[in-house]
């Protein structure tokens, strides 16, 4: 065999192993998140959001007991996850290189509280994840009418590369109750909204009120009760606009409390997401107060 090929295929072998390895590490790092943001105080907010005025009800888009799409209470949405991060590639490696901490601590060994990893844009890989979903947006048959996504720099970069066919077409809003959950970890705090503009100049930013960032709290997390007060505002907002058929971009706690700790749904939409994934749901909602 040529001495060439032989090399060639000993580093396709080596790269495989690499790629292979690192998907293992992401799933496990995912467990470990997705376990963690499982706890009673999820369950708990899931109670609590049972009473509010408004409520809705998520059904997997194609689902045979999913309510036909008419009217103001019912609206397609297709809920997108950020690709990967710089602050996801980090975690990764460190978790590679046998690294472990606390969560939410200000651990040096802690990537995510990295001062270079502020408001984490996207890597290579998450450019090339959210590209990966442009066909399946453009199949369907009903297109967005709008596309809403977190106020951080990795949700706006996904949401403008996933939905780019759209771009100048429909409204690109930037929102900051869809953005990630957030305190302590510096890659989940936002820069400065006239830095996010000038980068951005496509997207609306009417809906981010301060300059600066005033969720983010520097020495703890934000409860599942903050966060469902947020996802709560949005959805109310989101119940309230004309367009029927809307996407979101966002992350992956933020979307892990929506479809276990806000709206009711069965078990296939409840698991973690991962980086540059899609669902498209159909939302059903029903006012309490009527």
């Amino acid at each position: 065999m040529n001495p060439v090929s032989v090399k060639a295929e000993g580093a396709a072998s080596t790269m495989a192993a690499v790629v292979s390895g690192h998907h293992a590490v992401t799933l496990e790092l995912a467990k470990k998140e997705s376990a963690e943001h499982l706890n009673q105080a999820m369950l708990e907010l899931f109670a609590s959001m049972r009473n509010r005025p408004l409520t809705a009800k998520a059904y997997a888009l194609g689902d045979a007991n999913a309510p036909k799409v008419e009217g103001k209470n019912v609206k397609v949405v297709h809920f997108v996850r950020h690709g990967q991060g710089f602050h996801n590639l980090l975690a990764d490696l460190a978790i590679q290189d046998g690294r472990e901490w606390e969560q939410y601590s200000k651990s040096k060994s802690n990537p995510y509280v990295m001062a270079e990893l502020l408001d984490a844009p996207l890597t290579d890989k998450g450019r090339q994840q959210a590209l990966l979903l442009q066909p399946k947006i453009q199949a369907f048959v009903d297109q967005p009418e709008m596309v809403v996504v977190s106020s951080q720099c990795r949700a706006i970069q996904t949401g403008l590369l996933a939905f780019d066919h759209l771009v100048r077409k429909v409204k690109f809003i930037a929102h900051e109750d869809v953005r990630e959950c957030t305190g302590v970890h510096t890659c989940d705090k936002r820069r400065p909204k006239s830095l996010q503009e000038k980068e951005f100049p496509i997207v609306d930013f009417t809906q981010i009120k301060s300059e600066e960032d005033g969720l983010f709290m520097d020495d703890r997390r934000e409860s599942k009760k903050e966060i469902g007060e947020r996802i709560y505002k949005f959805l109310s907002w989101m119940y309230d606009r004309s367009e029927t058929h809307i996407g979101v971009a966002s992350h992956s706690g933020w979307l892990m409390a929506v479809f276990n700790g806000v709206v009711e749904c069965d078990e296939s939409l409840k698991s973690w997401f991962q980086t540059g994934e899609m669902r498209s749901v159909v939302l059903e909602f029903v006012r309490n107060d009527d």
